[in-house]
């Protein structure tokens, strides 16, 4: 052991008072505890929730379960949720682990980037000012969709993450900005997917013909979203009632 490996656990031995013990049997006792502790948190990383505080500030123990589950993570002494590396090797493993760390790693570009590449859904934990990241959202919204509801404003109404977010998931169009749900391109390929979303469109895209009868062909009770014109409009309806038809068949006759 290192000079100041030894100083550095002599000062431990004098801190939490164990004056009455000779330094030599404290070092060996010690490294009794982590020895045991690695072995138990080589097994199963969620052991180390029955480590005692001591050894959840331990870097070295705190690491083995890091690696192995992100989420062991939120076992670690406040100090370690601070220290960049662990919390590192922790969102590697599980992108979730993120939500553990302290706020300065929330705002980390290469930490949430890392964890959000691991687990789409650490964007929710992600400093604000990442959520504005075109990168990192980007990111996100190419696993899950959906994932847009947590980006910044801004991005909400930039057309290239809306329009992945909603290839991804076509219900990432309710947390689109308005001047996007009244994008023809960006609500088309929503009601592609389910017509339904046509509730999610701009008034004006509710009286496009073309779009809501994409939309009543993938579901005809999108007719109800449409325009009072078009729900007036022969072909249109034809087509929803087309699509209803098995609908009405499975109701019990009188």
């Amino acid at each position: 052991m290192s000079r100041r490996g030894l100083k550095t656990l002599g000062q431990l031995h004098s801190s939490e008072g164990q004056n009455e013990m000779p330094l030599a049997l404290f070092l060996y006792v010690r490294s009794t505890k982590v020895v045991k502790a690695l072995k138990c948190v080589k097994q199963d990383g969620l052991a180390l929730q029955h480590a005692s505080e001591e050894l959840k500030g331990d870097r070295e123990i705190v690491m083995e379960p890091v690696q192995q589950d992100g989420w062991a993570l939120q076992y670690a002494s406040e100090k370690l949720e601070g220290d960049r590396e662990v919390v590192m090797e922790a969102v590697k493993q599980d992108g979730w682990g993120l939500q553990y760390a302290f706020e300065e790693l929330k705002g980390d570009r290469e930490i949430v980037i890392e964890a959000v590449k691991q687990y789409g859904r650490a964007l929710q934990y992600a400093s604000e000012e990442l959520k504005g990241d075109g990168k990192v959202v980007m990111e996100a919204v190419k696993q899950d969709g959906s994932l847009l509801r947590y980006a910044s404003e801004e991005l909400k109404g930039n057309r290239e993450v809306v329009m992945e977010a909603v290839k991804r998931d076509g219900r990432a169009l309710q947390y689109a900005s308005e001047e996007l749900k009244g994008d023809r391109k960006v609500v088309m390929e929503a009601v592609k997917q389910d017509g339904s979303l046509l509730r999610y469109a701009s008034e004006e895209l509710k009286g496009n013909r073309e779009v809501v009868m994409e939309a009543v062909k993938r579901d005809g009770r999108a007719l109800q979203y449409a325009s009072e014109e078009l729900k007036g409009n022969r072909e249109v309806v034809m087509e929803a009632v087309k699509r209803m038809a098995p609908c009405f068949n499975m109701l019990p006759r009188s």
